[in-house]
């Protein structure tokens, strides 16, 4: 029993540290980090051409509504993001959030997802993906009609918790969205 070495967290992270530290990639360590309230909203647009966007504003999609199906697959995405992306931790959704807006002027529609959370790390990856479900949602249900479409600009709005705290993407946002942050 003399010899009976007392391990603590230390010891622990530095042997992790010590055999795992040449991998070329790694899960970033939040064990010492305090959960806070985090929030993220990411967008991205879909080009589906006139007569799908004539087709879907009408109801009259031949698979049925991609709006309709498109928000649900959003909520899924953010929910499944940990376990597409391999080094996002698993995090404690608390809410989300989608909104699909119609642009005629350009036969577009465009992806709104907000993400929050209380977690040690931030919900920007989760808002992400719940916007590229979306997106690819709306391509699955409209390539029946007209496989040239194309997405594009997918991309972060805004994060906001932990030591950084609130971040806007230099680009803008949308004016819509200008009074809320």
């Amino acid at each position: 029993m003399k010899n009976l070495k007392i391990v603590t967290n230390n010891d622990l992270k530095n042997w992790a540290k010590e055999i795992f530290e040449k991998n070329s990639f790694k899960m970033i360590d939040v064990s010492e980090k305090k959960e806070t309230f985090r929030r993220a909203l990411a967008s991205g647009k879909i080009y589906v051409g006139k007569e799908v966007f004539e087709l879907i504003k009408n109801k009259k999609m031949p698979k049925g509504d991609p709006i309709t199906l498109a928000e649900v697959s959003a909520v899924l995405g953010v929910k499944k993001t940990s376990e597409l992306i391999p080094l996002c931790h698993p995090l404690p959704i608390d809410h989300t959030a989608t909104k699909i807006i119609m642009n005629e002027e350009d036969s577009s529609l465009e992806v709104y997802c907000a993400v929050c959370a209380y977690a040690k790390t931030g919900v920007e990856m989760e808002a992400i993906m719940g916007v590229n479900a979306a997106l690819i949602t709306i391509y699955d249900l409209s390539k029946i009609v007209n496989p040239h479409l194309k997405i594009d600009n997918v991309k972060l709005l805004i994060k906001e918790g932990g030591k950084t705290g609130l971040w806007k993407n230099p680009d803008g946002l949308p004016n819509f969205l200008k009074d809320f942050f």
